[in-house]
């Protein structure tokens, strides 16, 4: 007896469908997946792009600041430079000055101290230029250590003044002697000692103090 299966052909048809729609669900989701991938890899193009922009503005504003910085440190080293040439010219003359008026201050504060019956023979100065030598001749050493008391009260002399030599000689006419000698002083700058007037006043005179 021949035996025919007539479900056969119905099973193969819904193993197809069902075969067919798997594969359309498997394409879907690859689709689907690209589809992510690729927006994903755009919008990430286009983050990177705009990120890459920002840099270079940001980038190009640094180098504008930089170059602006490095004008602005320029004035200022240009301007410390000055600064310290006119500190320089200003100390310059201030010196000038100071020699100037040093050596008058010196002569007129040995003349001011210059008792009576002495008088000046040579006056130079030695390799410093605030240290002078002083010769002379006296008719007293009262007279000669009058002098030094006088220069050494009057401030513009340091303490002490030193007698570097002093000779008596005998004078025939009229007869009496003469007191040669030469000191030595360190003068001061007016500003650095004030003179005493009352006091040097009476020491020229010759007075003692009481």
């Amino acid at each position: 007896m021949i035996k025919i299966n007539l479900l056969t052909p119905e099973r193969k048809v819904a193993k197809a469908k069902f075969a067919f729609q798997d594969g359309q669900k498997i394409t879907i989701g690859c689709s689907v997946l690209l589809i992510a991938t690729a927006l994903f890899v755009g919008w990430r193009y286009w983050a990177v792009g705009q990120e890459s922009v920002r840099l270079d503005e940001e980038i190009s504003a640094a180098q504008k600041e930089g170059v602006r910085l490095r004008s602005i440190i320029t004035q200022v080293q240009q301007f410390e430079q000055r600064k310290i040439e006119l500190q320089q010219r200003v100390t310059l003359i201030e010196q000038l000055r100071r020699d100037q008026t040093g050596p008058v201050h010196m002569l007129d504060q040995i003349s001011r101290a210059l008792p009576g019956m002495l008088w000046l023979t040579d006056l130079k100065q030695s390799a410093d230029p605030n240290e002078v030598v002083i010769s002379g001749k006296s008719t007293s050493v009262t007279s000669l250590t009058d002098f030094v008391a006088n220069l050494e009260a009057s401030g513009y002399f340091k303490r002490s003044v030193d007698i570097v030599n002093s000779q008596t000689d005998t004078t025939p006419t009229p007869p009496g002697s003469m007191v040669s000698f030469s000191i030595r002083a360190q003068f001061q700058r007016p500003a650095d000692a004030a003179a005493p007037p009352a006091t040097l006043g009476a020491a020229a005179n010759g007075a003692k103090p009481g």
